[in-house]
């Protein structure tokens, strides 16, 4: 029996940045409007509805951007026009590595972000933003798994996590 062994090279996705620190955006003390970035993921809309649910009476801009791909600049500026955008949902690594791209993008511009993972993948998503400078980039985490599961089953994960959500953005 013959094997062929071949050597690759395999991309890094922490990537190396040198000495380039980004500041987050501080949280507005009042806010009117929030960006919800629904990356299509299976239950990202329904995570980011029962999220915008409990935040009262606020004007929310729906932005939709494909999950295994950067939001588009268009995408980035809509978004840009909020208070507060909340990015959903990295659980897998190319969806991952994306939200966490697309959330230093926002701050970027000067839009304080906060972004879903699941707790399975959140560690990565933290390696990720340190790796390009925003290591205190801000990740919700919910338990893991979403994808395959039904309505009901996504929204009472997501109404575990929506007391955190109301205590980052202090609001009663």
């Amino acid at each position: 029996m013959r094997v062929k062994l071949t050597e690759k090279d395999v991309l890094n996705p922490l990537g190396e940045v040198k000495n380039k620190k980004i500041y987050l955006n501080p949280l507005p003390y009042d806010f009117d409007q929030v960006s919800l970035v629904d990356n299509t993921k299976p239950g990202a809309s329904i995570i980011l509805k029962v999220l915008s649910e409990s935040m009262g009476n606020r004007k929310f801009l729906c932005v939709k951007k494909p999950a295994g791909a950067p939001a588009t600049d268009q995408q980035i500026m809509d978004a840009s026009t909020s208070d507060l955008a909340i990015i959903a949902l990295g659980d897998c690594g190319s969806c991952a590595s994306w939200v966490v791209l697309d959330a230093i993008r926002l701050e970027e511009r000067g839009i304080p972000t906060m972004s879903i993972f699941s707790d399975h993948f959140a560690p990565f998503a933290r390696q990720l933003a340190e790796s390009h400078g925003m290591g205190d980039l801000r990740i919700m985490e919910i338990e893991h798994p979403i994808a395959g599961l039904g309505k009901d089953e996504v929204e009472e994960k997501a109404f575990k996590i929506v007391s955190n959500l109301l205590y980052i953005l202090q609001i009663p």
